[in-house]
């Protein structure tokens, strides 16, 4: 599984998880609606700013969000 997918895939659970829209995951980090959508279906992947915002706002480890980690803190 390549990098965007993994990152791709944790943005969409976590935000299914707390049932929000892109559009308020974007609001919340200072993007639009339609990034949060091209990062979940891997056309275009999140800068390192917006993976610390995305990991603040889902209280995550950025290790967690680029599938270093699982959900426990193990490593993987």
């Amino acid at each position: 599984m390549t990098f965007m997918r993994i990152v791709g895939i944790r943005i969409k659970e976590l935000r299914s998880e707390k049932g929000l829209s892109q559009l308020k995951v974007a609001q919340a980090i200072g993007t639009s609606s339609a990034i949060v959508g091209f990062w979940e279906n891997d056309k275009a992947e999140p800068t390192a700013p917006n993976i610390a915002a995305l990991a603040k706002f889902f209280n995550v480890t950025t290790d967690y969000l680029l599938g270093l980690e699982n959900e426990d803190g193990s490593k993987i």
